[in-house]
């Protein structure tokens, strides 16, 4: 998962992601406000969270590409792993994001 601080940086994001099949699904969830202490201060700002559907495997190409397309000088880049996935989401994701 990633935050970006507007919808157009969002769907950039989003279509450099899919299009590099990096992820198979990416949801960008509705606006909502980050709380973060950033260069001694403490901050309020407006974000956008990225959901990024993708294989483990693809952390690295992610987050390189994240870095090199991020306005940000430090995005949030953070992998959850899950626990448990269907067989024929498991499929599908693979399947969307083998070159």
């Amino acid at each position: 998962m990633t935050t970006v601080p507007d919808r157009s940086e969002a769907e950039a994001l989003t279509r450099g992601l899919i299009s590099h099949r990096l992820a198979a699904c990416v949801q960008i969830l509705p606006e909502m406000t980050s709380v973060y202490r950033w260069e001694g201060e403490i901050q309020r700002e407006s974000e956008l969270l990225l959901l990024i559907k993708s294989d483990a495997g693809r952390y690295d190409e992610i987050e390189e590409f994240i870095k090199s397309s991020h306005s940000y000088d430090v995005p949030e880049i953070a992998s959850v792993e899950a626990d448990r996935v269907s067989e024929a989401y498991a499929s599908w994701l693979g399947e969307s994001v083998t070159r």
